[in-house]
This record gives C-alpha cells, structure tokens and sequence, in this order.
C-alpha cells in the first residue's frame, strides 16, 4: 500500500547532528557486531523462493512462510507472543471481488439522458459491507473534499445530510501552503482514499464516489484499476461503518456529473478549496448495483517476545516490525510465462533484516531493561491489515509500548549515506535516533513535504493510528562509492520495473551491506528506546490525543 521506495523525498538540506550516543552495555554492542550480511541474505533468498509461491495470506505459500518465521523465532528462544501460547496470532479476514459482468453503475439526472458507466474504464467500486450483492439507487450529494477535522475548522459536512444517500469527493486534502493547516504541501491521513470512505461510512452514507486526478491522487487511473478491480480484503471483525458502493470515478464522468448538475468541474473544485466551502445534493442520482464474490480466510501475525528484565513494572516495550506476505501467482498468466510475484525487496528484505535482528540479539545474550517484540505481519498488501489487527490486540498493552521501528522494501544496493526515518522528527525520540544515525554514518535529511502521503501507506501507520510513536526504517537516495545521482536511478527502474511485478525476484548481485548496517542501527535504537522515558509525539501532532489516551 506505500509507493515504493520514496527516494525522492530524502533530498534536501541536512539536520546538524549535535547529540552524542549513549553508552552501551557489551551484550547490545556483540549483537551488533553478530549482525551479518550473509545471514540476512540467506533468509531473503528462502523467503522468495518460487516454493513460497508470492507469499499470498491465506495460501499455501503463506503459511510457508509464516511457519518458517516461526521455527527461526522458536530456535532463538523468543517467548511466543501469539495465541493459546503459539507464535501465531490468527488473523480472521473476509475478501471481495467485484464481478464486472454483473455490476452496474448509471449516474441518473432528474432532466436529461441517464449516463451508464463502464466498470474499470470510467468507475472502480468495491463492497465494503461485504455483501454479496447490493442495490443503490440514491441521490448523490457534493461534499468537496468530504473532511471533517476539527482541529483546521473544516467540516465539508456541515449542514447536509447524506444518509443513506451517496456522496462525490475529491481526493486528497484542501490546498495549502501553510504547513500547519492540512500539512501544507504534504498529504495528511484527512487526503487518504481510506479515510473519505471511513468517514462516508460513518456519517451514514451507502456510497462514496472518489474523483480521481492524477495529480492530487499521485498515481494515475491505472493504480486505481488495478488495486479495485482485484481482490479486497478486510478484517471480518472490523465493526466500523462500511460502504455498499465504495467507489472513484474518471475526472472525465466527474465533468459529466457536473455538466448534468448545470455547474462545472472548475467552478467546484474553485469552491471546494475555499474555507467555508458548503456541500450540497445535486440532481443526480446513483442506480448500481454491485456484484460480488465473498471469501473467508485466516492468516497469521507471527510473535516472538525477549521479555525486559523490568517487565514485573510498567513495560516500556519497542516492537519492531515487517510484512512478509506478497501477491501470490498471477491469476492470468500465459503457458511458460513467469507467474509468481516472488517480492524479494518487497519485503523479504523487511522480513529477512526482522529475523536477522531477533538472531543477533539471542545469541548475544541481549538483557533489555524492557521487552523487545519482534512481529512480521501479515496482509499489509491488502491495507496494513495485519499490522491494523496486531494494533488492537497487542501482545502487551498499547499504553506500554514505547515505539515501533518498521522495515519495508529496502533495496539490497549497498550502504547509503542518509537514513529515512520519515516522521522520527515528529516525537521526543528525534535526538536519540540522529545520534544513532551518525554512529552509523548517516545523515537524516530535513522533511520535505509527503505530497503521496507515504507516510499512511507502511504498517507503522497502524501503531502511530493507535498511537504509538512509529516511522519505519530505510535507506536514503545517496549510497557510499556512487554519485548522488546512481541510488536515485537505482529506485526509479525498482519503481518503474519491478514494484508489484513479478521480476521483484532475488538477485545474487545485491548487496546486503546497507541491510546489515540498518539491523546494528535498529538494534541499537530499539536497545536504547526501552531505556528512555515514554516518548511522545510532539506538541499539536496528528496523534498526541491517541498516545495520551493509550496512557491513561
């Protein structure tokens, strides 16, 4: 669910570094000295074998490799944090598939010509009810943006009803330059397609149309095709409000829409972005009717536990973290061509540096003052849904849960020169993680502005959610021996070649250097974090009032 690799975003002016890393005792710094690069590349070549074929939760290939992070978690003599005393925490889901033959959308002005749709090519929808089949047949209502956040005086509901009816959004969040009101330039979680849906549904509506444009949504309609015209997956007991008809539609229909309303695109984006904006039912409305084929699965989150040796007191747990499903086989694949989306960096390299990490700090006898959870989650792929499920059932209360340290798709190119921490300056943590940073030899660049909102799009997302100071660990554009253009184009052609796809095979030619060096960095961090204070977000974030409420 993240865009691979956000490279590009670690440019800029650096941040001085001017703390010192706090001593050490020998145990911790033997496991960093124990982390190696053959190890680590030993379990990313298992991990993306054809025999685990792509990973799939619920599938053969993903049991495979759940219970081969389970057996590598039993020999290291982690406590099993999962159920019933195992290292599994089974994971109910309900997926959906939309049947294009049988689904129908048509937009329905009170005066004109009614204007049918065509799924996948001008509307994308999915039943987030999980119904087998639903019927709609309601009018639509503008409702802008469709946020409601207090905290920037902006509610686009206010004074419109929409229940039971179905509403048009834009993606993204209103415009701004200002980084205090919606993030400025950035993407809040308030931009997120998730959340017009999440709050469509709780504000009583059976449908959500989602405007796409390719600018604002930072991808184009083909990423919107493909990621709903497949499979949609849920937890079956997820009880939050859902949607009949979660749906986008073209920019191309949104004119149309428009046109049949006697207004124009322009002239309501224009008011959209103002203050004060006011929604309103248009004269149009939605017949649909949404056919779908409904499964029910299980998957595991795969626990291990090194308890702290204050854990008769109030825990001040790190977890660390990485998913280690994938995509499974391509459904369509012709006789002899490769079928298998293997996901070598995404994110067998997570889970391989997740592993390598639980071995080194075992072996050298690691006494943390506090527990060190170790977690590889499970269907990230289909909506940070293991890592959402593992944040509301916790093998140790959230309120005790210190930070969480993710790792995701990190390609094996060598080491870098920056780390990407990205909202690490968002919590008290800041000063500690740039001191480990440059023990390691690396700078953490000043943020730049999420316009893709990356940031809601990896497991850590869930914590913080939840939260629990979270950011995820990676490398960033600049590698040692290279120019500073080289680690750029290397993220490109994963990006453009290989992301989702199935040549995210493994490569005997990579270099796990950098991934090793990330294991001692991430040792160290999570070492030192379960010594601090409770960190916490800083003053005014997006997640303050969550920490303060796990704490009471």
């Amino acid at each position: 669910m993240k865009q691979a690799l956000a490279l590009s975003l670690l440019a800029g002016t650096l941040v001085a570094q001017t703390s010192a890393p706090k001593p050490l005792p020998p145990a911790v710094e033997a496991a960093e000295k124990a982390v190696s690069a053959d190890s680590i590349r030993a379990f990313d070549q298992y991990l993306s074998d054809d025999l685990l074929e792509g990973r799939y939760p619920g599938q053969r290939g993903g049991e495979l490799a759940a219970k081969f992070i389970a057996t590598q978690f039993a020999s290291y003599g982690l406590r099993p944090g999962g159920d019933n005393g195992t290292y599994f925490q089974q994971v109910d889901f309900t997926s959906v598939k939309s049947d294009a033959a049988k689904t129908s959308f048509t937009l329905v002005p009170k005066s004109g010509a009614a204007l049918p749709l065509k799924f996948a090519e001008d509307y994308v929808v999915f039943n987030s009810k999980l119904e087998p089949e639903a019927t709609v047949n309601a009018p639509i209502v503008w409702v802008g943006y469709g946020v409601t956040a207090p905290e920037y005086k902006w509610d686009d509901y206010a004074g419109v009803d929409v229940k039971g009816k179905v509403i048009l959004c834009i993606v993204n969040d209103p415009p701004s330059d200002d980084p205090k009101f919606f993030g400025g330039k950035g993407m809040t979680y308030y931009g997120r397609w998730t959340y017009k849906f999440e709050q469509a549904a709780k504000m009583g509506a059976v449908g959500a149309l989602i405007i796409h444009r390719t600018d604002l949504a930072s991808y184009g309609w083909d990423v919107v095709k493909n990621s709903n015209t497949a499979e949609k997956t849920f937890l079956s007991q997820d009880k939050d409000p859902k949607l009949s008809a979660a749906s986008w539609i073209q920019l191309d229909i949104a004119k149309k829409l428009f046109d049949a309303s006697d207004t124009t695109l322009d002239k309501e984006f224009a008011a959209a972005a103002k203050p004060g904006f006011k929604g309103r039912e248009l004269p149009v409305s939605l017949k649909a009717t949404v056919v779908s084929s409904v499964r029910h699965f299980q998957s595991p989150n795969v626990i291990g536990i090194l308890p702290g040796v204050l854990r008769s007191a109030r825990d001040q747990a790190v977890v660390y973290s990485g998913h280690y499903d994938h995509l499974g086989v391509k459904a369509d694949a012709k006789p002899g061509e490769d079928a298998i989306f293997n996901g070598a960096a995404d994110n067998g390299t997570g889970t391989a540096m997740l592993l390598e990490m639980a071995r080194a700090i075992t072996s050298s006898k690691v006494m943390p003052p506090h527990s060190m959870v170790f977690a590889a989650v499970t269907a990230e792929e289909q909506g940070l849904l293991g890592s959402l499920y593992l944040a509301q059932h916790p093998p140790i209360p959230l309120g005790q849960i210190n930070l969480n340290l993710n790792f995701d798709e990190i390609l094996p190119i060598g080491i870098g020169n920056e780390l990407h921490a990205g909202g690490i300056q968002r919590t008290s943590f800041y000063p500690t993680m740039e001191a480990v940073a440059k023990k390691f030899g690396y700078t953490i660049p000043a943020p730049r502005p999420d316009t893709s909102g990356g940031y809601y799009r990896s497991d850590h997302f869930s914590f913080a959610h939840a939260g629990i100071p979270a950011f995820s660990i990676g490398q960033g554009g600049t590698f040692k021996g290279h120019d500073a253009a080289w680690g750029r184009k290397q993220g490109e052609l994963f990006n453009t070649n290989d992301y989702h796809n199935v040549s995210d095979n493994f490569r005997p030619e990579w270099d796990f250097s950098g991934l090793a060096n990330l294991c001692r960095l991430g040792i160290e961090a999570g070492f030192l974090s379960v010594a601090e204070p409770p960190i916490t977000w800083n003053a005014g974030d997006e997640f303050e009032a969550a920490r303060k409420e796990t704490q009471k």
